[in-house]
């Protein structure tokens, strides 16, 4: 996390860059932009208006995009490669790690990706169509295939000498892969190991063969959770057959962690979580018309429940008053156990055989909470009102809508999950509908019981 001196500093080289261009000085704001690093330049951007945006990506420099275009958000990093020729994202492959290659064809249109593919060199092809081959959000789709891969029956001083002639190694390499003749993984070799080995040792002697290999196919986010569990640096992944294809390290895990927890934080209001803070109205309005829309057809329901009761709310007015309290405590209820059951589900804790133990539990608080703040509201309304009718009808309302709320809130998730549809998206909606109608409901409803 920036510290307050690197926020200020950050905010002080925009309001710097905003007002050159705003002066049209474009050639000190160039030689500012190309004196970043990469990930300097590509906050920059991003933190500008479109029309600024379009402006600074034609003051960096050709050879430079490479440094910048990995650390651009996905939405708009696809707008500038689409603008690119076909020879200027050839030259990006020779310097973008494969993963990140990937990233970028994958947002082109199939045509455009075949073209740049072809135009490529074959070892540069290989390496990038490797990746290409598995879906994004997989340990293939985020692994590099840049690895130093050795030989069990080689000895330390062989190892050392040809890491020596390497001009560099990959970045972050914390081992050497261990491999057979067919290519199949069999162990790994610490750098750190190798440094204080006798170099008359043999691979074989000093490798780990307890490290477990990722399967190519494995989702990213169970792959964050074993870098997670492991304190990886990086992990080697491999095929169906046992061979090496590539690694994948924490970077890259940084990556998907921080991708999670947006997807998890925009879709409870039904955002897309590449939501672009700058992005054109054109593009932003369609997006929240649609869940605008949704809820509002569940506010017609809520309405619906309402309107069944309206001779109850004409004879008593003070149910008009109460009864926003009933719904609203449910939607609170229900949102707190929602929010603990999707993060347990994108973390990875909840699992089968710990689903009825959860549900109880919630079911148990929700219960708890019920009968202490039903106790607390009835008491209000009395003095509020001084009718110990209205008390007793608020708080029998509160304990079903509060129980009712916990229960959705913990069974809403699972149920949603179970057939494969995002419980962070959909949930939100339908526990809001449910609390509503099931409040509205039990208070009208035992209102007119009494008073008719």
């Amino acid at each position: 996390m920036p510290t307050n001196a690197e926020h200020k500093q950050e905010e002080s080289l925009n309001q710097e860059v905003a007002d050159l261009l705003e002066s049209g000085t474009f050639v000190h704001a160039r030689h500012m932009l190309n004196g970043l690093a990469g990930e300097q330049t590509a906050h920059l951007i991003e933190s500008s208006p479109p029309p600024s945006r379009q402006i600074l990506w034609a003051l960096v420099d050709e050879e430079r995009r490479g440094d910048v275009l990995p650390f651009l958000g996905d939405e708009l990093q696809a707008s500038f490669v689409m603008a690119m020729e076909n020879a200027e994202l050839v030259a990006l492959s020779t310097e973008l790690e494969t993963d990140d290659m990937v990233d970028i064809l994958q947002q082109l249109p199939g045509r455009v990706t075949r073209q740049v593919l072809q135009a490529m060199t074959v070892r540069d092809r290989q390496r990038v169509a490797s990746a290409l081959s598995y879906p994004e959000n997989t340990a293939g789709g985020l692994m590099n295939t840049d690895t130093i891969t050795v030989r069990a029956g080689h000895s330390i001083d062989v190892v050392l000498r040809y890491l020596r002639r390497h001009a560099e190694i990959p970045a972050m390499t914390d081992a050497l892969y261990v491999v057979n003749r067919q290519d199949e993984f069999i162990g790994i070799l610490p750098l750190a190991k190798i440094l204080v080995s006798d170099p008359n040792n043999t691979v074989r002697e000093i490798m780990l063969t307890d490290i477990e290999a990722i399967s190519a196919d494995m989702p990213d986010d169970e792959v964050a959770r074993l870098f997670e569990r492991k304190d990886w640096v990086s992990a080697p992944v491999v095929g169906e057959s046992g061979k090496l294809l590539g690694r994948i390290t924490i970077d890259d895990i940084v990556d998907v962690i921080r991708e999670d927890a947006d997807h998890s934080l925009m879709s409870m209001a039904g955002l897309d979580e590449e939501e672009d803070t700058f992005s054109p109205v054109i593009k932003t309005t369609p997006r929240r018309a649609l869940w605008l829309g949704l809820n509002l057809i569940t506010a017609f329901i809520a309405a619906g429940v309402i309107n069944l009761f309206q001779d109850a709310i004409d004879k008593v007015v003070a149910l008009a008053i109460l009864m926003p309290i009933v719904a609203s405590m449910g939607g609170v209820a229900g949102t707190q156990t929602l929010t603990i059951v999707v993060r347990g589900l994108a973390i990875g804790h909840i699992k089968k055989h710990n689903q009825r133990w959860l549900v109880i539990r919630e079911l148990l608080v929700g219960i708890i909470n019920a009968m202490l703040w039903a106790v607390v509201v009835a008491i209000a309304a009395v003095l509020w009102f001084d009718d110990i009718v209205i008390g007793y009808i608020i708080a029998a309302a509160m304990v079903i809508n509060l129980i009712t709320a916990a229960l959705a809130g913990a069974i809403l998730p699972l149920a949603l999950r179970s057939r494969n549809i995002d419980p962070a998206l959909a949930g939100g909606v339908a526990l809001t509908t449910i609390t509503d109608v099931v409040g509205f409901m039990s208070f009208l409803g035992l209102a007119t019981l009494y008073y008719g």
